[in-house]
């Protein structure tokens, strides 16, 4: 599993014109993707690591200072762009595999870690939009 996890001042996703989910001032944008091998091990482990980095004002996290959490899914963080002009995406879950685990990974941010989570749509062709504070950009494996 990889996270992009951006620290934003506002975040918000649209699908087909309509915001669909947001973060409203200080919290986390986290674009997540699913490999073939994940399983609920590896959502424990990416939900607590966004849940308590300290990469907020005063080096807290966003557990910390209650702020809210953007979680999109993005199969194309598995994309590999190294032979040739055309990405391959075989390293990505199919949808059917990966849906189940980015909602699982949710669930546990709103369950375990008490945080607002807003989402994007599975599978749908999203626009992102966010101001990056910092910029603050970490790449997460679990």
């Amino acid at each position: 599993m990889r996270a992009l996890i951006q620290r934003v001042n506002g975040a918000s996703v649209s699908v087909d014109g309509e915001i669909v989910g947001s973060v409203k001032g200080s919290g986390l944008c986290v674009l997540l993707g699913v490999t073939h091998t994940d399983t609920q091990a590896e959502v424990v482990k990416v939900a607590s690591k966004i849940a308590g980095l300290r990469i907020m004002e005063g080096e807290l996290s966003v557990a910390d200072t209650g702020g809210e959490v953007l979680v999109i899914s993005q199969f194309t963080l598995y994309g590999d762009s190294r032979k040739g002009r055309r990405p391959s995406w075989v390293a990505a879950a199919p949808g059917e595999v990966a849906a189940p685990l980015v909602d699982a990974v949710v669930k546990e941010l709103r369950e375990v870690h008490g945080l607002t989570v807003a989402t994007g749509v599975f599978g749908a062709n999203m626009q992102v939009s966010l101001t990056n504070d910092g910029p603050v950009t970490l790449w997460v494996e679990a």
